[in-house]
């Protein structure tokens, strides 16, 4: 007999998980006596988010993440959910004193000027100093100040943004190695109001993204960091966990009381009556309705026959594919250390890298003392070519760079190489038009939440399956 559920979701990354988690708590809240099932293909919960514990050479424990390193804390969708599972103890900030980042010029790791937010200088004798730009440079970032501000609402790439606002050598050396970095997407194309829709906000409400910076840092001096209710200090801005990101995961699916399965494949979903029919690799369940907590792309395989121009518009989403590499190493073998929490590629710099953050400095407890833990990225608009290389030739190449940036000759205690294909979702300009065109046309009862579409962080998935399950509810109570 085939099995019938209220709610199928589909997928069992952040997405999924924390989907079914607020099924349930609103379940329980209503006494409602709704059933749902979670439906993984991989042999493991929480998709990008993974954390590794490894030991090496009697050294001590190296805790190695393979996706995310930490969630904003500034959203904070992702913190409550913490708190709701009683994680709040286990909550671990970066070591803000160390805060540093560098950015690769010329060859050179240069230090950020202290007093950039995001892209704008809030402090002038840092950023007068700095050999990060050229005078031209920061002249013409000044006449941010005079520019008039757009006020027609439309889209924009990042790139056009930044050079309107502050120039061409803004947006080489601090908004496309740090902005597009975020998001491993190209300046070029993506877009602003679906990326940073903050700056357009600035732009328009004090005609120019300097005066915004001033007058938002003036507020939160005036008003306090974020804090954490549970603690007396301020927040950082970036949490993890003491045992990894992977802890948000592990603590959260063994409190899930619904029907999960891992290891199952969603073949097809079709409409049957008043329910839809969801055929897997082991057997077909019925469902009244079904989220897709997937990637875009395998939403539209999925929904190219139930909701063919849907379909034809998830697929435009484009995907690019990266990876990360983490090195251990003897902290004395690090001849030039970055003393700060690492360093960011321009593009200009046609490096086989996007990025080294050095892990064991960003957090506490990430490595034992005397030892390193760096992680290297690669892969992207950026450096798509380093995809393509085989582990071994990685490893040489990778090597070779930190060799340069940083005096390392020794080989690392360890590596470990993670590779993500198709994995990040590419916010393209006219991303939003395209979710108000595809979501106005979903198939009553079909719902599409995760990175691809309001935010790639793990606090966005959680605030879109909170939005989700509202609509589930809303919907269910019609019918």
């Amino acid at each position: 007999m085939t099995e019938t559920f209220d709610v199928v979701i589909v997928g069992g990354g952040i997405a999924g998980l924390s989907t079914a988690w607020y099924l349930e708590r609103n379940a329980r809240a209503t006494k409602n006596n709704l059933r749902y099932a979670l439906l993984e293909e991989s042999k493991r919960w929480g998709g990008h988010i993974f954390t590794e514990r490894i030991s090496a050479n009697g050294s001590g424990e190296f805790i190695v993440e393979a996706g995310p390193d930490s969630f904003l804390t500034q959203k904070p969708w992702a913190l409550q959910l913490a708190r709701e599972l009683g994680l709040a103890d286990e909550l671990l900030g970066t070591n803000d004193k160390q805060r540093q980042v560098y950015v690769l010029n010329r060859g050179k790791p240069t230090v950020m000027p202290d007093g950039v937010l995001l892209i704008v200088p809030t402090k002038f004798t840092p950023f007068a100093l700095s050999p990060l730009l050229s005078p031209l440079g920061k002249l013409r970032m000044g006449l941010d100040l005079l520019l008039p501000a757009k006020r027609d609402g439309k889209d924009e790439t990042l790139a056009d943004f930044v050079r309107r606002r502050l120039g061409s050598e803004a947006l080489d050396k601090i908004a496309e190695p740090l902005l597009s970095g975020i998001y491993n997407s190209e300046a070029e194309k993506q877009s602003l109001l679906a990326t940073f829709p903050r700056f357009r906000a600035l732009e328009v409400q004090y005609g120019s993204l300097t005066r915004g910076m001033l007058e938002s840092r003036r507020t939160k001096n005036g008003n306090g960091d974020v804090h954490n209710p549970l603690k007396s200090k301020p927040m950082s801005a970036f949490v993890s966990f003491r045992g990894g990101t992977e802890d948000l995961v592990t603590s959260l699916v063994p409190r899930l009381h619904g029907d999960l399965r891992l290891s199952t494949t969603v073949r097809r979903i079709e409409r049957q009556d008043d329910a839809y029919v969801i055929t897997t690799n082991k057997e077909s369940i019925r469902a009244r309705a079904v989220v897709m907590a997937t990637p875009a792309f395998v939403a539209a395989q999925l929904l190219c026959e139930l909701a063919p121009n849907v379909a034809k518009d998830l697929q435009t989403i484009r995907y690019v594919s990266t990876g990360t590499i983490s090195l251990a190493y003897r902290t004395s073998d690090i001849r030039r250390p970055l003393n700060g929490f690492g360093l960011v590629v321009p593009r200009s710099e046609r490096r086989p890298i996007n990025a080294v953050t050095a892990s064991s400095i960003k957090f506490d407890q990430r490595a034992p003392e005397g030892y390193t833990l760096l992680r290297a990225f690669f892969g992207g608009s950026r450096s798509p070519q380093s995809m393509d290389l085989d582990d071994e030739q990685l490893v040489q190449v990778v090597r070779d760079q930190l060799r340069e940036l940083m005096g390392i000759e020794n080989a690392p205690l360890f590596q470990r190489i993670y590779r993500w294909n198709r994995s990040n979702a590419q916010y393209d300009v006219g991303h939003l038009d395209r979710l108000v065109q595809i979501e106005s046309a979903l198939p009553k009862g079909i719902y599409l939440t995760g990175s691809a579409y309001r935010g790639v962080g793990i606090p966005d998935c959680v605030k879109q399956s909170q939005d989700t399950v509202q609509n589930i509810l809303c919907e269910l109570k019609k019918q």
